[in-house]
């Protein structure tokens, strides 16, 4: 086979050397536009687990540089005057040039032959030229051959946010560092490691409107330089900050990262009648943002998929790279999501900035969502044990009891809302069960939120209970419009009060057109075959399109009468004793259907305008809060982000959580979707909690996160951050109601209060469970870590 790799990063070069080592008898040629010695950048990062993929792709190019790195396992995060640190993270740090020496070496060593200063205008003459049977398009973040088939490839180029200049310095940072420094522009943002003896890299980054507001837009490149020293002239200890590309204006020096993405990554060119592939390699086909340090990686990774895929002369040359793209695909996806987390949190550290450094560094840490509490530990108890503990005395004194002896995790910190004092973080989620009579609940809700409500969670919360009974989803949906309704309520609130330490919280809504339909199990969201009753909602509407009941636009009558419903439920709720009140103003029901633009097409007092929208449900929840008890708390449930064009984003709900935080609310309960079935939402571990965030830390209401929560790290995780200040947790829950205990247990905290009646069947879990982590341990593999490690030492 004849190979051509245009570009000479390390993509190319790792390739070509890659597939010469494994097929001797192939041409494999890099050419380049450059010349052999020039580079951009300074300094480029590997984790440790990279470390060990390159050494078992090729050893002898892994330990010359592992041989060249700067090793280090401690992250430094300074703001506000304070420093924080955290070690065990294992990183390294190698001169960019350094790197590309080292694959031209060992590339030529193997056959690789390398042009330089050679500009590609045309990938079919050149594949024509050099009779290449496959082109590996690996020319950069720029690729001019992407540019060139951008009809095949189909790029998503998106400019982002910020504006970054990589620099050097002759600093030499013990670790890697990120310094925050705050400009009456706004925030400045540095990230800075040490990859060689003598020299580190300095990468800048701040928003395009600070960067233009500082006046950096018209700086010349001197200029620049000396504004950024002075900035950061803490970290510098008198060192000077140095620029690679001296041709540069000052402007010229700052970009804007390109986050990119290719629905192809093949083209087939005409080249001397015969039809060539050209397949895209690391930034030419991704980009992942500079601060998971993950281009470099994902570009040689790419190298590697695509050498092992090719390994078989035999395999049609087709099927080879549909199977290279298919299997890198979807880790760049990963690796893309977890990128893009992390450069939005860089894009929004305002966000962050009214956090104390403890839990702002914290934030930093886990800001891509890869790095979990328990991680964090494994990485440096020492550091994890100081933040506890950090933390617990922090919530100690929100909810105003006396610090435990021993801290608990963030999962088990008490919070306090009004007078209720939760006993940790966890609450039992709504849960639709479809099984009361007539709006009566049973004996099956009894079992059913008595159970879960000794298995540890603070806060167990009944399903959505209709204010009327033309409210109410299906028949099977619980009420409080009744006597009888109050009754029943009263006897699992006081069964909760009496056998247990947990809180028990209602909430209750109003289904709007999405009523009069049948239970989930006998087809979800269709309308009952008999016995329908009339909706109303905002606007005239039928969620099902030819499907469900239309819905007829509620009238000023209507909403007064839907408004003394709510009241009446309120009153009732309080006379069963619950501890909590949730309003549901999410998911299409009625009150959604208001604040939703994609469901409200109302022309009166009601309509038109966000703050319009949320007119009534105000109203309504103004209604609510004054027959409540003043000291028992109301959260409000949020559709934050609608997943449909046009519809609710989470712009517009922080919006929504500053007008119900002004009316009295005092939590925001963080959802989304369920509006529209054109909806198109992304799904993923914990793939709501951002809204939560969001809106905690800019509207500056406490939050409960939702959504695809089922491990106690990930509580752990949310809470410590400050995403969230409780996380609702629904189907691991319909799993196991103890599924807060048996996470204590999984964790190793033996703190967790089971009821008396099965403190025997704790101390058994506990010991089962360490019997498990003890035997993991003694199973494990060898890390790629270890590996990297390994060959360091040999």
């Amino acid at each position: 086979m004849n190979i051509v790799c245009v570009g000479g990063g390390p993509a190319g070069l790792y390739f070509g050397l890659l597939m010469k080592k494994r097929h001797p008898g192939y041409t494999v040629t890099v050419v380049e536009r450059n010349r052999a010695s020039d580079t951009f950048g300074w300094g480029v990062v590997f984790s440790d687990q990279t470390l060990g993929n390159l050494a078992a792709a090729d050893e002898p190019s892994a330990r010359a540089i592992l041989q060249s790195f700067n090793h280090w396992d401690d992250i430094d995060v300074h703001f506000k005057g304070r420093s924080v640190s955290s070690g065990g993270h294992g990183f390294c740090g190698i001169a960019r040039k350094r790197l590309l020496n080292i694959l031209q070496e060992r590339g030529a060593e193997l056959g690789v032959r390398l042009e330089f200063e050679h500009e590609v205008r045309d990938d079919a003459e050149l594949a024509r030229d050099y009779g290449a049977d496959l082109v590996v398009a690996c020319d950069g973040v720029n690729s001019a051959v992407r540019n060139r088939h951008a009809a095949v490839y189909e790029p998503e180029v998106e400019q982002r946010q910020c504006r970054f200049v990589w620099l050097g310095t002759r600093k030499k940072f013990d670790a890697f560092t990120f310094a925050f420094e705050e400009t009456e522009f706004g925030w400045f943002q540095a990230h800075a490691y040490q990859y060689d003896g003598e020299t580190s890299t300095f990468i800048i980054e701040t928003l395009d409107a600070t960067w233009r507001a500082a006046g950096l837009d018209a700086m010349e490149q001197g200029e620049a330089l000396a504004f950024c020293e002075r900035l950061f002239a803490r970290y510098l200890d008198g060192q000077g900050l140095m620029a690679n590309a001296a041709h540069l204006r000052g402007s010229g020096m700052w970009i804007r990262f390109p986050r990119i993405a290719c629905r192809q990554w093949v083209h087939w060119t005409e080249a001397g009648g015969r039809r060539v592939p050209v397949v895209l390699m690391g930034d030419a086909a991704h980009t992942a943002h500079f601060s998971i340090g993950s281009g470099t990686k994902l570009a040689l990774e790419d190298a590697i998929e695509l050498a092992r895929c090719l390994e078989d002369p035999a395999a049609s040359l087709p099927v080879a790279l549909e199977a290279y793209e298919a299997a890198r695909r979807m880790e760049v996806l990963k690796l893309q999501s977890a990128a893009r987390n992390s450069m939005e949190w860089f894009e929004n550290v305002q966000r962050y900035t009214a956090m104390e450094a403890e839990q702002f560094a914290y934030s930093l840490l886990t800001r891509s969502q890869r790095l979990s509490h328990e991680n964090l530990r494994l990485r440096d108890p020492a550091y994890v044990g100081d933040f506890e503990r950090w933390f617990a005395e922090r919530a100690a004194r929100q909810a105003g009891v006396a610090p435990a002896p021993q801290p608990a995790p963030p999962m088990f910190t008490p919070y306090k809302v009004r007078d209720v004092l939760l006993k940790n973080r966890v609450i039992v989620s709504p849960m639709a069960q479809y099984s009361a009579v007539d709006g009566t609940v049973g004996d099956f809700h009894l079992a059913h939120l008595g159970a879960r409500a000794l298995g540890g969670a603070a806060l167990v919360m009944a399903e959505m209970t209709c204010v009327s009974a033309d409210a109410r989803i299906t028949p099977g949906c619980p009420g409080l419009y009744a006597p009888e309704h109050t009754a029943a309520w009263k006897r699992i609130v006081d069964f909760v009060h009496a056998g247990s330490d947990a809180k028990i919280g209602i909430q209750l809504g109003h289904a709007g057109a999405k009523g009069s339909t049948r239970p989930m199990w006998d087809g979800i969201d269709l309308p009952l075959e008999e016995g329908n009753w009339p909706l109303v909602a905002a606007s005239p509407r039928q969620y099902l399109e030819g499907v469900s009941q239309v819905a007829r636009e509620a009238t000023l009558d209507d909403l007064e009468r839907i408004k003394a419903g709510f009241v009446r439920a309120t009153q009732a709720a309080a006379e069963a004793g619950f501890d909590w009140l949730e309003l549901h103003c999410a998911h299409g029901y009625l009150l959604s259907s208001f604040i939703s633009p994609l469901t409200n097409q109302r022309v009166d007092a009601y309509g038109g305008s966000l703050e319009n929208r949320c007119r009534y449900p105000l109203e309504v929840f103004a209604a609510i809060r004054a027959a409540w008890p003043a000291g028992l708390p109301i959260s409000v449930r949020l559709s934050a982000h609608d997943w449909v064009e046009g519809g609710i984003t989470p712009d517009d709900a922080v919006t929504i959580a500053r007008l119900f935080k002004a009316a009295g609310a005092d939590m925001i309960d963080c959802s989304s979707g369920q509006v529209s079935k054109e909806e198109k939402p992304v799904y993923g571990r914990m793939f709501q909690a951002p809204f939560a965030d969001r809106i905690r830390n800019e509207a500056g209401i406490p939050t409960i996160a939702v959504g695809s929560i089922y491990e106690a790290d990930h509580v752990n995780g949310i809470v410590s951050a400050g995403r969230a200040d409780l996380c609702a947790v629904a189907r691991p829950h319909l799993a196991n109601p103890a599924w807060t205990l048996n996470e204590a247990a999984r964790i190793g905290y033996t703190g967790a209060a089971w009821p008396r009646q099965y403190r025997a069947g704790k101390q058994q879990l506990e010991r089962n469970l360490e019997r498990e982590r003890q035997l993991q341990a003694a199973g494990a593999g060898l890390s790629p870590q270890q590996l990297a490690a390994r060959l360091l030492e040999g």
